[in-house]
Order: C-alpha cells, then sequence, then structure tokens
C-alpha cells in the first residue's frame, strides 16, 4: 500500500469532494491507503473499481485515448455530458495511455509499481500481447492483486469468446425462469450479470488483500461474469443432481411460498405480497377474510401453499382489487403483514424511507451542477464512505497522475507525441 507522504500527494491533486455528499465523519475512508488501476470497460470491472473508490481509494481510470469506456455514451445525456458515467465514473481520477503502445505499456508498468490493485477486462492474452501479463505485473510489484474479469474466465473452452452481461444471463438459466409460463424466456432490462459480478469482485479484491496482508504476496483473481449470476440464483443445481428438477418459469409466483404475487389495487395501482415466513401468510388470510383457509392441513407449509396458489392468489387478488392502493397499504400495514408499492424511478425518489436513508444523495458536479445518484451501498458507522465528485471528463488527470510518477512536462509531451496519451 502507499506511504502516507504518496497519499498527502495525491489528495493535493485530485478534484474537490462534494461538500452535499461528504460526511463530517468521511476524513479517514477505510480504504483510503488503497491504490486501484481501473483499465476495464463495460460494467462489471468498472462498478467493482467504482465500489472500492466510494470508500477511499485512490482509483485512477485508464482509457484508450481515442476510444473512452462506452459507458460514456450510454444512455440518455445532458448537453452531451453522458449521465450514466457520472454514476460509474465518481470517485476516480481519469487518464488517457494506449497500453499496446510502447510509451503506454512502460507508463502502465510504472503505475503498476505504485498500485494495490489493477482490474482489466481484455479477452485473456491480450495483457500478455503487450506485455503486460501476469508475469511482467508481478515483476514490477509483488505485492500487486491483478483482478481479471471476462464472461467466461481465463481458461475453458469459452474464455476466448466475446461476452457480455446478457450472455451470462442466459447462460447461468436466469433467463429460463424468468417471464410468464407460456411466454418466452426473459432478460432483465438492466446489467443484472454485470452488477452482480461487480459485487463479487469486490470481495474477491478485499479477500486477496486480506491474504496478502499475512503472505506478503499478490495474487491473480480469475472472475468471471457467469459464475456469480448462477450463485444468486440458489440451489437449483442442487435440486437438479439430487432430484432431477428443473425450475420452470412461473411468473410472479414461486414455487416455495403463496401467496406471491403482484396484485393490482382499484385505483390503477400495483403492489407486491410475499408470505415467506408462515406467520405472515397467516396475517395475510385472516386480513383478507379467509380465515378458513389457514386451517386447511396444506397451509401448514410454503410448498403446500404453492401448489394452491390459484386458490391464495383469487382471495389476495380480490381484497385488494376492491380497494384503493392507500387502503390496502395501511391494512397491510396494521396487520404486520408484509407488503411493497411497486414502484418506478420517480417514486423511490420521493419514498420517505429511500430519504431517510439519503440512498439517492445530491453531489455537486462541475460540469452539470447538483445532480442526484444512488448513494454508497452501505453505511459503516465509524469510517463512511463517499461519493467524492462524479465521473470526470475523459483524461482529465493525465497530467497530475503522470507528475507524480515524477514524470517531467517534457516527459509527457514525448508520450503525446508517440500518440500513448
Amino acid at each position: 500500500m502507499k506511504t502516507q507522504s504518496t497519499q498527502q500527494t495525491q489528495h493535493t491533486q485530485q478534484p474537490q469532494p462534494s461538500s452535499r455528499s461528504l460526511p463530517p465523519s468521511a476524513s479517514h475512508p477505510p480504504l483510503r491507503d488503497l491504490r486501484v488501476l481501473d483499465l476495464a470497460t463495460l460494467f462489471a470491472g468498472p462498478l467493482a473499481a467504482t465500489m472500492l473508490g466510494d470508500f477511499g481509494a485512490d482509483v485512477i481510470k485508464v482509457e484508450h485515448p481515442g476510444r473512452p469506456d462506452p459507458s460514456r455514451g450510454h444512455g440518455p445525456a445532458k448537453d452531451g455530458v453522458g449521465l450514466w458515467w457520472k454514476l460509474l465514473g465518481r470517485n476516480k481520477r481519469t487518464i488517457t495511455l494506449d497500453l499496446s503502445a510502447p510509451g503506454g505499456r512502460d507508463t502502465l508498468l510504472k503505475l503498476a509499481v505504485t498500485a494495490d490493485v489493477v482490474i482489466e477486462n481484455f479477452r485473456p492474452g491480450t495483457l500478455e500481447r503487450w506485455g503486460l501479463g501476469w508475469d511482467e505485473l508481478s515483476r514490477a510489484n509483488p505485492r500487486l492483486v491483478l483482478t481479471r474479469v471476462t464472461g467466461f474466465g481465463q481458461f475453458g473452452p469459452y474464455s476466448h469468446r466475446p461476452c457480455f452481461g446478457t450472455l451470462a444471463e442466459a447462460m447461468s438459466g436466469f433467463a429460463a425462469v424468468t417471464g410468464e409460463p407460456d411466454g418466452p424466456p426473459t432478460l432483465p432490462p438492466f446489467g443484472l450479470a454485470d452488477s452482480i459480478a461487480a459485487l463479487a469482485t469486490s470481495y474477491a479484491v478485499l479477500t486477496a488483500l486480506a491474504a496478502r496482508a499475512a503472505t506478503g504476496r499478490g495474487q491473480v483473481v480469475d472472475m468471471a461474469i457467469i459464475e456469480p449470476i448462477l450463485t444468486v440464483l440458489g440451489p437449483q443445481p442442487l435440486w437438479y443432481d439430487q432430484l432431477g428438477y428443473v425450475q420452470p418459469r412461473l411468473g410472479n409466483r414461486s414455487r416455495n411460498n403463496a401467496p406471491r404475487n403482484t396484485y393490482r389495487t382499484a385505483d390503477g395501482c400495483w403492489v407486491a405480497v410475499s408470505t415467506s415466513a408462515q406467520s405472515v401468510a397467516e396475517r395475510v388470510l385472516r386480513l383478507v377474510g379467509r380465515a378458513d383457509l389457514v386451517d386447511e392441513p396444506w397451509f401448514a407449509s410454503g410448498t403446500g401453499r404453492a401448489e394452491h396458489c390459484d386458490e391464495l392468489d383469487a382471495a389476495v387478488g380480490g381484497w385488494i382489487a376492491r380497494r384503493p392502493r392507500s387502503e390496502v397499504l395501511a391494512a397491510f400495514e396494521k396487520a404486520e403483514a408484509a407488503i411493497a408499492p411497486v414502484y418506478d424511478v420517480r417514486d423511490v425518489v420521493d419514498d420517505p424511507q429511500y430519504r431517510a436513508l439519503d440512498t439517492v444523495t445530491e453531489v455537486d458536479d462541475p460540469e452539470l451542477g447538483p445532480i442526484r445518484m444512488q448513494n454508497v451501498l452501505f453505511r459503516l458507522s465509524e469510517t463512511p464512505g463517499a461519493i467524492r465528485w462524479a465521473g470526470r471528463p475523459h483524461g482529465a488527470d493525465t497530467d497530475a497522475v503522470l507528475t507524480e510518477l515524477g514524470m517531467s512536462p517534457d516527459d509527457i509531451t514525448a508520450l503525446r507525441t508517440q500518440g500513448a496519451l
């Protein structure tokens, strides 16, 4: 990890934090001595780096001089500024390097000497072709953790195939169990597999750093995007192995409990009901006037209730359909039964619970002014994370970061002349 003097130098070069998003107690974030080189694009690797930056890591985003991270152009933009990048690029300093150019390769190796973690998502063999594989990086810095995030992992028959999260959502079994029973397999309209892989990658990085604290040596993290989403799908492989059971598409229902569905209220809104706990299932049926069903032998287990989902849905859905959403929510809350309104993003930003948690927080951005985005992922009572700044322009910090490496203005100009910057 970096020395204190290096850390102080870096802080003088970094953009000023947002006063709205930085808590007074965040002066000593837990990852403040960590330096991460983010070489990855779209989306798992960069999001993992964002999560580390949220808790103080000095994240240096390395982008190609002529091909910025594609997330800068994904989704809606305002005044020509990509909004997705403002979220994904927050708490990162941005530099440009052409890693395939000799000057770019040499500069990356110099940066790697100062770093704790490198996160990349090139196809296997690409870094090696540029002379930046594990052998070269670990020789330059034996304590380095090289984190390799790819669709299929570093080996195996598919390892060299191009892959995006969509393919992981298909191959993991997620799409096969999502959607209505008589409809097609359904993909999510957002980066689900990438986001799950990002969470897993940040966990893997911190695990590797904990190992380094004991051994003094870095190592390679091999993260395949097809694997974390399979993990969160639950015991499906175990069910198939032991019972030959293949989970079908059930829409909003579950094979594990009922009633569990979305229901439309009298005023045209939607609510979601879950009864994973037996006591909650009993409260729901008593609330809707069907206490007689609670006494049925099959009602005593989640599996038994799931086998009678049509009857239970008719009872619960019929009761909800005759009442406006406000009345339904109030009745369920009074009965201590589990229910939630089905929100879109407009509801999320106005919800009092989200507001109390500051889940969607405001950040001062030099390009766009005050902007709102999701806050850091969790709260720590003593060393909280913070959004210090939103995503910065392409290459905005190149000169500052290279100057920290001891490069002179002439050195930097020479790299630009070579096309490495």
